[in-house]
């Protein structure tokens, strides 16, 4: 199915775990997913990673193994057109290529044309990058220094389990949340204000495993940034944000236009936003 190449807010929309592909994109440093083509493009499946050596855009594995990069930049405008056409390069490729971004594909099939929509999208934390390569199978030089540095550097990242698209992640000395939310973005905003106006957007009794200070928004996904306690682990958080999550549910739910208080709350987040491209 052909489409046009005009740049798309919000990419992944409509794909089974749609906050999880952002995250992946954003801010996961070592991660992979599940993923199936249709019928129509062989019904192969694909590991979805993070990244991949020499940050190529996908890999025909040595095994046979179709692996689709995410942290690609620039392209079309669409990111979806961008790996779609990457992942039929690669399908295309001979057993043990890797294919390189070219740039600015034309109109063709996106991802949501290309992936079989009702196989879900589970995502597996990797404190490496060991996954580029198959067991007993080793990487050309080049590619193997990519590995070795790139395990230098990696961030220790987790997925929670008690929401979906919530990623504890360790930069140096703090911890953080970075929660991509699948709520349209007005909403979300809405219901946090909400709660920022009467101090209970934090984690923990009285905000005291992290408060929230700031978000940005990545393929028209929002991705709120609590700074947690120094010290604090993935495991501690889990039910703290389940309880954050139904205290935001109920805030969706109100109709009411938002109060004096709760306009201020909403112009102070607001005024943390950003935006990646």
């Amino acid at each position: 199915m052909s489409r046009s190449v005009d740049f798309v807010l919000r990419p992944f929309e409509g794909i089974p775990g749609e906050p999880d592909w952002v995250a992946m994109r954003e801010v996961v440093p070592a991660a992979t997913a599940t993923a199936r083509t249709t019928a129509e493009y062989g019904a192969r499946e694909v590991v979805v990673a993070t990244v991949l050596p020499m940050s190529w855009a996908a890999l025909h594995r040595g095994d046979g193994v179709l692996m689709l990069g995410l942290q690609q930049q620039g392209g079309s405008g669409d990111a979806s057109r961008d790996l779609a056409a990457a992942l039929l390069r690669a399908i295309d490729a001979p057993v043990g290529t890797p294919v390189v971004a070219d740039g600015r594909p034309g109109p063709g099939p996106r991802l949501q044309d290309v992936l079989d929509l009702s196989v879900p999208f589970v995502v597996t934390v990797h404190e490496g990058f060991d996954f580029w390569t198959a067991e007993g199978v080793e990487l050309d030089p080049e590619a193997a220094g990519s590995l070795e540095r790139m395990n230098e550097s990696v961030v220790p990242t987790r997925r929670l389990t008690s929401v979906e698209g919530a990623y504890w992640a360790r930069m140096g000395e703090r911890e953080y949340l970075r929660w991509a939310v699948p709520q349209d973005e007005q909403l979300f905003v809405d219901g946090l204000a909400r709660l920022h106006a009467v101090r209970t957007s934090g984690l923990g009794e009285g905000g005291r495993l992290g408060k929230f200070i700031g978000a940005f928004r990545s393929c028209g996904i929002l991705v709120p940034v609590w700074d947690l306690a120094p010290g604090t682990e993935a495991e501690e958080i889990e039910e703290p944000v389940a309880e954050l999550s139904a205290r935001l549910d109920a805030a969706f739910a109100v109709d009411a236009p938002l109060n004096a208080d709760e306009r201020r709350a909403r112009a102070g987040l607001v005024a943390r936003q950003l935006t990646l491209r």
